[in-house]
């Protein structure tokens, strides 16, 4: 085993940070030996020689003039020790620190306080803690979120009008080590109409996103991201010609996961030009497609239902459908989205409540052949215009979503309300995020234990089974799966068992559902503005 050795020198005794960085390095697998305060240069020798150290720490928070010459004295008397191999790093306040780097070559890494502690456990879990590059980044979603642990993965989305501004903010964010998942967002004609010039408007050319027009402008977008923190990269899978996409985007940007709805992305919501039915067979292919390949995948779905003012209920049931799906089609490592503040005006309970309902109805799922990954996010919709409040929101809300223990948290910038994030932006989000990610992770309450929280996920559940039966019984009778026959689904929607208020007047769907905000959670009305039950709305699809 790796073994560290630590502590503070000389006449220093504050040994916090020493702890600290002690406590990391155990999480990563590391045999720790604690030297405590005020400790002599001899002292740190005779310890690194005598445990075989392969990583020594100094830490020294006193007067930077003291320090410089205390510090260039234990280097002189550990210049053997580091000659054979042994590796050094030093933790101090920034002045001292400055001191410290003038000594170049000697410490592999100096520490001020304004790292992140994810990132000095990067560093420690390093397979080789010296080493550089895209190795010592995984590169595939799976291994960095274990490599990555207790911390989730962040990612955010981010494209900006043209292929040459997104290239430089792509790089700037990757040096700044701000994400670990880049998902590019690309304009409307590169999602429907790649593969179609004649069907492009350059009116309309970035539009929503980064112009994307062929297979080299994705290499080059992801030759941007190769350095800093090496972050990963995926995109949208498109509305129309979704293989040829995905084979592409393998090809071209090493696509992280897939993210693909179940009932939308056609000409339900106006964004492709598939049929509902259709576009539900295309979405179950491309799970097939990367699933064959063990990429993950995420059903961006039950948010799509929440932005359009649906009850918790539709929004629960969406969510176990869409992990159904996963499975059936051959997903492996299925990633569940759980978008709060969606609608906006839920309170924090009632929505954690949503959250907790879906992933307990999707627990049973899983097994050697199917694994869920929980992936959070803040709703867009819920974002208010003035910056002070955006930023307390994107902060109260990941911390929020802390409680589900997420493995990624997609970040939704707090400028989202105004302007699409630029690379400061994102950056400044990432800091916010990781600051709530880091208080939660030192010690949050069990949210989730609260009576009231739990008595509605219960009652979810129950109403959500009632909606799922409602489905299986409109199927034909030698319907195999109702769960993820197109037709039965479809019919789901046509009928209004799946509905959302912002459905009225769609061709595929009634939009009849109505649905108001009661203590805090979303619920289906009657005409009297009365919550009513699942049991009751859908009385003539249960008998």
């Amino acid at each position: 085993m790796k073994t560290v050795v630590a502590g503070a020198l000389g006449e220093c005794v504050h040994v916090a940070g020493v702890s600290n960085f002690l406590r990391l390095a155990e999480s990563a697998g590391w045999r720790t030996i604690f030297l405590g305060p005020a400790v002599p240069i001899e002292t740190f020798i005779e310890v690194a020689q005598r445990e075989k150290a392969g990583l020594v720490g100094v830490s020294y928070r006193l007067t930077p003039e003291t320090g410089e010459r205390l510090i260039a004295e234990f280097a002189e008397a550990a210049a053997d020790l580091h000659s054979q191999g042994v590796r050094f790093s030093f933790g101090g306040t920034p002045p001292v620190c400055r001191k410290v780097e003038t000594l170049e070559g000697f410490f592999e890494t100096v520490y001020d306080g304004s790292e992140s502690r994810e990132d000095i456990l990067a560093y420690l879990r390093s397979e080789n803690i010296s080493s550089t590059g895209e190795s010592a980044y995984p590169q595939s979603t799976i291994e960095r979120i274990h490599w990555k642990q207790p911390f989730p993965l962040l990612r955010h989305h981010f494209g900006l009008p043209t292929i040459q501004a997104t290239i430089a903010g792509i790089s700037e964010i990757a040096e700044a080590k701000a994400l670990d998942v880049i998902s590019l967002g690309i304009d409307q004609d590169a999602q429907a109409n790649f593969f179609h010039p004649e069907r492009q408007n350059p009116r309309s050319t970035g539009a929503g996103g980064v112009p994307v027009r062929s297979a080299e402008d994705y290499r080059l977008l992801y030759q941007a991201s190769r350095t800093g923190n090496f972050p990963l990269m995926r995109t949208y899978s498109g509305t129309d010609d979704f293989i040829r996409l995905a084979e592409m985007y393998v090809e071209t940007i090493n696509i992280a996961w897939c993210a693909i709805p179940l009932f939308w992305f056609n000409l339900m919501d106006g964004r492709g030009p598939l049929t509902l039915e259709e576009s539900i067979r295309e979405h179950q292919h491309v799970m097939s497609w990367y699933g064959e390949r063990n990429i993950p995948v995420e059903l961006n779905e039950p948010h799509h239902w929440g932005m359009r003012d649906a009850s918790d209920v539709v929004f629960v049931v969406s969510g176990f459908l869409s992990a159904y799906n996963s499975k059936a089609f051959g997903v492996k490592d299925y990633i569940a989205q759980l978008m709060f503040n969606s609608p906006p005006n839920l309170s924090d309970s009632m929505d954690l409540a949503k959250m907790l309902a879906i992933l307990e109805m999707i627990a049973p799922l899983e097994d050697n052949n199917f694994h869920i990954w929980r992936q959070t996010r803040t709703g867009l919709l819920s974002y208010p215009l003035e910056d002070n409040a955006a930023r307390a929101h994107l902060a109260t809300s990941i911390y929020l979503q802390m409680a589900l223990k997420p493995h990624i948290i997609h970040i939704v910038g707090h400028t989202e309300a105004d302007h699409a994030a630029t690379p400061e932006d994102i950056i400044d989000a990432s800091l916010a995020a990781r600051r709530s990610i880091e208080n939660a992770l030192s010690g949050q309450p069990d949210l989730t234990a609260d009576s009231k929280i739990q008595a509605r996920k219960h009652h979810l559940i129950e109403q959500a089974q009632a909606t799922l039966r409602s489905i299986s019984n409109i199927a034909p009778a030698d319907t195999e799966d109702p769960f993820t026959d197109p037709a039965t689904l479809t019919r789901a929607v046509k009928l209004g068992i799946l509905d959302a208020p912002q459905l009225k007047n769609n061709p595929f769907a009634p939009g009849t559902i109505k649905t108001r905000v009661v203590n805090g959670a979303s619920e289906s009305v009657d005409e009297h503005s009365q919550p009513i039950s699942e049991q009751d709305r859908l009385e003539i699809f249960l008998s």
